[in-house]
C-alpha cells in the first residue's frame, strides 16, 4: 500500500538510523483512525467469511510433514481447553491484553476484535476511515501492548499506534527504502517500541515511530554473504532468506531460513546474527525460547513432527548446538508452536488441531484432546504469566481455545 509520508531511512556504515523528512512532519498527526463498534460490520463479515468458506475448508488437511489419520489419543487424554465464540471465522494470528481484563485479537480479512471481560466474550472492531473493501484487505499478523501504548502491524505493510488503549489510532508512515517488510512490532512501554524487518534488520523508536534507530549493523542477508564469500570452509551451507523471526524477554532473537536448512540468533549487544547449522537431516518448521528466556535453551521443531529441545546455558557463539529429541508422539502431523507455561508445564500444538502437554519440562508429551474433534489447524500457543498465566491457543477457522487447566 501506498503511503503518503515515509520515514526516511538513513542507514550509512551499516545502518544508525532512519528518521522523518521535516517538511512532512505536519501531515502525520493528520492521521488518526477510530476504532468502531462493529454494528455495520456483520454484512461485511458474513459476505467474506461465506466467499472464503471454500478455500479455509481445502486448506484444513495442508500440514507440513503430516500423514494420514490423526494420532491415536490416550484412553485417559485430557482436556484443558475450551472454545471461545468469535464473531468471525478467519485466521487468528496473535493475541494481546493490557491488562487482566482487556485486551486485542487479530487475525486474517481485517479481523479484529476486543474483550473487556478476560477474553470470555469478544466484539468486532473496526478502524472507521479504512472503508469495508479496504480493511478486509489486510491480515493484522501482530498485535501488542503495554498499558495503554498499543501497536498493531498488517499485511499489505500497514502499521498502527496508539496511546489510549485502542481509541484511537495513529498509522505510522514507514519508508520505502527499509530494508524488507516490517515482521514483528513490540510494545516497550511509553512512545517506545522495537521493530524487525524480514531482512533481519532490528530497530528501536522511542518517540512513537517518527525516528528509528538501527540495533544491528548488518542484515541477514549482508551477513550470510560475507560468510558465503570469506572462504570460511562450509561457509556456502549459509545461503538463503529467512521466513521469521522470535524475541526473547531479554531482547534476544530466533531467525530461520527459508529453506529451513539453518538458523541464526542475535543477542542484545552484538553486531551481527550467528548462523547455526540444524544439527539434523529434517527440515526446520519453527523455534522459539524455553520459557521465553535464552539462557534456559530453543526449542526446534521438524517436519514430521519432531521436537527438539537444546540445553541451557548454551554456547551460541558455535555453530553447532546439543539438542535433545523430545518423546512426543505426533503421527507425523507438524508441529507449529511450543509454550512453556512453566518450568514444568509445556505446551505443543499443530495441524489437525493436535495439542500435547508435557509435565516434566518438555521431556515428555501427552495427547491433549481439547480440539480433537474441530477441523482447522493451530498456530499459536501462549502464556500471560502477568495475569495469572492464563493461556490462549489460536488456529485457522476462527478457532481461540482458552485455557482452563
Amino acid at each position: 500500500m501506498k503511503l503518503s509520508i515515509g520515514a526516511i531511512l538513513c542507514i550509512t556504515g551499516g545502518a544508525a538510523a532512519f528518521i522523518q523528512q521535516p517538511t512532512k512532519r505536519t501531515s502525520l498527526a493528520q492521521a488518526k483512525l477510530s476504532i468502531a463498534s462493529e454494528t455495520n460490520m456483520d454484512d461485511r463479515r458474513s459476505f467474506v467469511t461465506k466467499t472464503g468458506s471454500a478455500a479455509a475448508l481445502a486448506s484444513l488437511a495442508t500440514v507440513t510433514g503430516g500423514v494420514a489419520g490423526m494420532p491415536a489419543p490416550a484412553s485417559a487424554a485430557s482436556k484443558m481447553w475450551e472454545p471461545v465464540e468469535l464473531p468471525f471465522s478467519d485466521t487468528l494470528y496473535d493475541i494481546d491484553f493490557n491488562s487482566p481484563t482487556h485486551g486485542y485479537l487479530v487475525g486474517s480479512r481485517g479481523s479484529f476484535a476486543e474483550t473487556n471481560d478476560g477474553g470470555k466474550t469478544w466484539e468486532a472492531r473496526s478502524f472507521s476511515n479504512l472503508d469495508a473493501e479496504e480493511e478486509v484487505t489486510y491480515r493484522f499478523t501482530v498485535v501488542s501492548f503495554t498499558g495503554d501504548e498499543g501497536w498493531v502491524l498488517g499485511k499489505p505493510t500497514l502499521m498502527l499506534h496508539t496511546k489510549d488503549g485502542g481509541k484511537t489510532w495513529e498509522r505510522i508512515p514507514l519508508s520505502p527504502k527499509l530494508p524488507g517488510e516490517p515482521t514483528s512490532i513490540l510494545s516497550l512501554g511509553p512512545s517506545k517500541a522495537e521493530m524487525t524487518t524480514s531482512s533481519g534488520a532490528i530497530y528501536v523508536t522511542e518517540n512513537a515511530g517518527r525516528n528509528w534507530k538501527a540495533q544491528v549493523k548488518e542484515t541477514i542477508d549482508a551477513t550470510l554473504n560475507r560468510i558465503s564469500s570469506s572462504g570460511v570452509s562450509g561457509a556456502s551451507y549459509f545461503t538463503g532468506s529467512i521466513v521469521n523471526q522470535v524475541r526473547d524477554d531479554t531482547g534476544a532473537y530466533l531467525a530461520v531460513s527459508s529453506r529451513g536448512n539453518f538458523f541464526l540468533t542475535y543477542e542484545p549487544g552484538q553486531d551481527f546474527w550467528i548462523p547455526h547449522n540444524r544439527g539434523t537431516p529434517r527440515r526446520i518448521q519453527n523455534m522459539g525460547f524455553v520459557e521465553g528466556d535464552i539462557k534456559k535453551g530453543l526449542w526446534m521443531t521438524l517436519n514430521g513432527g519432531k521436537l527438539l529441545v537444546s540445553p541451557k546455558e548454551a554456547d551460541f557463539t558455535s555453530e553447532d548446538l546439543n539438542f535433545k529429541e523430545a518423546n512426543i508422539k505426533t503421527g507425523g502431523y507438524g508441529i507449529t508452536d511450543v509454550a512453556w507455561r512453566n518450568s514444568d508445564e509445556v505446551w505443543a500444538v499443530g495441524g489437525s488441531n493436535t495439542m500435547y502437554v508435557s509435565q516434566d519440562g518438555g521431556q515428555n508429551f501427552s495427547f491433549d484432546k481439547s480440539a480433537n474433534d474441530i477441523p482447522g489447524n493451530l498456530y499459536n500457543v501462549k502464556f500471560f504469566k502477568e495475569y495469572d498465566n492464563a493461556g490462549w491457543a489460536l488456529g485457522s477457522n476462527g478457532l481461540l481455545l482458552r485455557y482452563v487447566g
